[in-house]
């Protein structure tokens, strides 16, 4: 059965991780699976779909950067998330702890990621995905969850906050550079950060450069000190790149998956996986048009379940739990 109990090629309790360069391809010592994973050929693109990538769109060069004065404030978003208060926009979906609202279906086909297209993803991995790996001791930290660890000084707040990691092998954290929590516009940029405990290694994974560096950075210092331990923070500089200025979120939730899914789950003890994702496309396109397919097929589950229930309510979203 895999198994992600360790990231070491040996059956030590600490893990190993090498720091041998094969160009850009930083290499560390995991349970990696009897395919290719290191290929440069290899796409990360909606499951089913073909090779095929899209065509690259150089419009965003005339295009001014937006500004995210629409964005909803983030202690709006947090209050959201933990319940404290009622959105005012229509709800559409809710899927376990997370409430999707027609303004988040909006901004998943064709702007920035909201911090709950995030959360519902990283909650459709878990509740999808992760069951089928019993012996699997990964942590997908939602976005609010990150932000709290990162900007919180009093780090008993944010412990009592968080999960238990002490069994935990890897933890997902997305990132935001949003610096102000009273900023009402919030960050401009998500990326991606991939914590191996038991290597004690981050990767970060930056689609737009190195521009959340120092939020990643801080990230996983702060999390040294949560599961006390040093971790070692690593930029690779040769993730794959975004061609506009939206999709970046995108680019967070594909990764995550491919990352989760085909790295770590798929892992065996003997051989080395590489980390790096040198050569690697990603068709953002096809997966906001998945990721949207995926949300209106539990839409009308939910549905269906609410229509087969004398004690549902209509003014209530449809439901999936």
């Amino acid at each position: 059965m895999p198994s992600t109990r360790s990231s070491s090629a040996s059956s030590s309790p600490t893990g190993h991780w090498s720091s041998r360069f094969t160009g850009l391809s930083l290499v560390y010592r995991s349970r990696h699976s009897s395919g290719d994973s290191t290929s440069s050929s290899e796409s990360i693109r909606p499951w089913g779909s073909s090779a095929v990538s899209t065509p690259r769109d150089d419009s965003h060069k005339k295009r001014k950067k937006r500004s995210h004065s629409t964005r909803m404030p983030f202690r709006q978003r947090m209050a959201r998330h933990f319940g404290d208060s009622l959105s005012p926009e229509k709800p559409f979906l809710s899927y376990y702890d997370v409430l999707l609202t027609v303004e988040d279906m909006k901004s998943l086909k064709n702007d920035w990621l909201t911090d709950n297209n995030i959360a519902f993803w990283e909650e459709y991995l878990e509740h999808e995905t992760l069951p089928r790996f019993p012996q699997a001791r990964i942590i997908l930290l939602r976005p609010s969850m990150t932000f709290l660890l990162m900007k919180e000084p009093d780090m008993r707040h944010v412990r009592s906050a968080l999960p238990d990691f002490n069994k935990v092998t890897h933890v997902f954290l997305p990132i935001n550079d949003n610096r102000n929590v009273a900023m009402a516009e919030g960050g401009s940029h998500w990326s991606l950060l991939l914590v191996s405990v038991l290597d004690g290694i981050a990767f970060h994974y930056d689609s737009l450069g190195g521009a959340n560096y120092a939020e990643a950075n801080l990230a996983t210092r702060k999390l040294s000190e949560i599961v006390q331990r040093p971790i070692r923070f690593v930029n690779l500089e040769d993730s794959p790149q975004q061609e506009n200025g939206s999709d970046c979120g995108v680019f967070v939730c594909l990764l995550m998956r491919h990352l989760l899914v085909k790295r770590l789950l798929a892992a065996n003890a003997r051989e080395k996986v590489s980390m790096s994702m040198a050569g690697k496309m990603v068709d953002s396109n096809g997966g906001r048009k998945e990721m949207l397919r995926i949300i209106e097929n539990l839409r009308k589950e939910g549905e269906r379940r609410r229509s087969a229930s004398p004690f549902a309510s209509t003014k209530t979203p449809p439901r999936i739990e």
